[in-house]
């Protein structure tokens, strides 16, 4: 039922491949998540949920340029 996009000559396009990898980078970096408060410890300020989403965009963008080379080396 959750097909991959496929283009009529069977490559992915460099979106879906940057898309992948941004859901890659956020799951075992953790970005994007809410933090849990640890014992001890008091944030200053509990990040907006708008942070997130730039954050998450951000790294989107970062992840297209480097499928598509431009942003491989720096």
């Amino acid at each position: 039922m959750d097909q991959p996009s496929v283009a009529v000559n069977g490559a992915r396009r460099n979106e879906d491949i940057a898309l992948d990898l941004l859901k890659f980078v956020a799951i075992t970096t953790g970005i994007g998540r809410a933090s849990a408060p640890a014992t001890g410890f008091v944030a200053a300020s509990a990040p907006r949920p708008e942070d997130h989403v730039n954050q998450l965009l951000e790294l989107y963008s970062r992840c297209l340029q480097v499928v598509e080379g431009k942003g491989a080396s720096r």
